[in-house]
């Protein structure tokens, strides 16, 4: 049993990079991960691990012990997944990142539905829409939404992330509606400020050709909710995800402004270490995820495309 727990330190130095950050996540002493590292060392008769100075660099030796592990702790996990699926329980910690808006919005229903299929389970998630380190902070799962440069991670699609221009009906009563992009200019926007270029909108025309208006700044935030509340208020025009303003607009608060054209898409994507085994736990709530998301999310059912 020892040799086992030795392999799951070894991993976590490796993934956390490091010997102190290991022992924080495993909540242990970092002379106890140390003592570890030495005696799996001393006992395969070679060096795993360089350490230059707070960091830790994986031989070649060591780099291939380190997926002989993550194979060999994968197959426990699967063992122990398939006795417990007896009784069709899941049971561990599931550890998820997800971005503010659409974790709280979208994310906490799903979880809510999972957790009560599953009364073994342990759930763990981060809201943040820092774009955190799957590996070194122990993630099993993150959802996130834009292009993926990160080529260390798996990417499972699940829906299209649309925008929508819309203001409020007293706002259009008192400054008129617009009835192309380019009408936009003379309106106030509200804009989401962690947007790049976040004044200038972009869209394409119904015949496919390409443009963008730039509008006044009236309000920015880094919040989709507060510009939302701000639009409802009659400050402005916003582009917002259809996620954030879809019930506004179906409760007839927002009005959807210039849906002929077509304005910026994004996908979402759940994505985990291509180096991490998948377990039972994290493919069952993918599935929850695909289940609820794919095809035409419900947030955009009642919106016109």
């Amino acid at each position: 049993m020892d040799r086992l727990r030795d392999l799951e330190v070894f991993v976590r130095v490796v993934e956390a990079g490091g010997i102190s950050r290991a022992a924080e996540q495993l909540d242990i002493a970092k002379s106890a991960v140390s003592r570890r590292i030495r005696e799996i060392e001393a006992r395969l008769g070679t060096q795993l691990l360089l350490r230059q100075g707070q960091r830790l660099q994986v031989t070649d030796v060591g780099q291939a012990f380190y997926q002989r592990c993550l194979r060999i702790l994968a197959d426990l996990d699967d063992a122990e997944q398939e006795a417990a699926s007896a009784h069709l329980e899941l049971s561990g910690t599931l550890r998820i990142a997800a971005p503010v808006s659409f974790g709280l919005m979208h994310l906490a229903p799903a979880m809510t539905e999972f957790a009560t299929r599953h009364p073994a389970l342990t759930l763990d998630v981060d809201f943040s829409d820092r774009r955190v380190d799957l590996i070194a902070g122990n993630f099993d799962l993150a959802l996130r939404i834009g292009e993926l440069a990160d080529a260390d991670l798996v990417a499972r699609p699940l829906a299209r992330i649309r925008h929508v221009v819309c203001a409020s009906p007293a706002y259009l009563k008192r400054e008129g509606v617009p009835t192309r992009p380019e009408q936009l200019a003379s309106h106030a926007g509200l804009h989401y400020s962690p947007r790049r270029d976040g004044s200038v909108w972009r869209y394409r025309a119904p015949e496919g050709s390409v443009g963008y208006v730039a509008l006044p700044v009236r309000l920015q935030a880094s919040s989709g909710e507060f510009l939302r509340d701000a639009a409802i208020a009659g400050m402005g025009v916003i582009l917002e995800p259809t996620f954030i303003v879809y019930r506004e607009i179906a409760a007839g608060l927002l009005v959807p402004l210039l849906t002929e054209w077509r304005w910026p898409e994004l996908q979402l994507n759940a994505v985990y270490p291509r180096t991490r085994h998948v377990s039972r736990r994290l493919r069952a709530f993918i599935d929850l995820l695909v289940d609820r998301f794919t095809d035409t999310p419900y947030w955009d059912r009642g919106i016109a495309s």
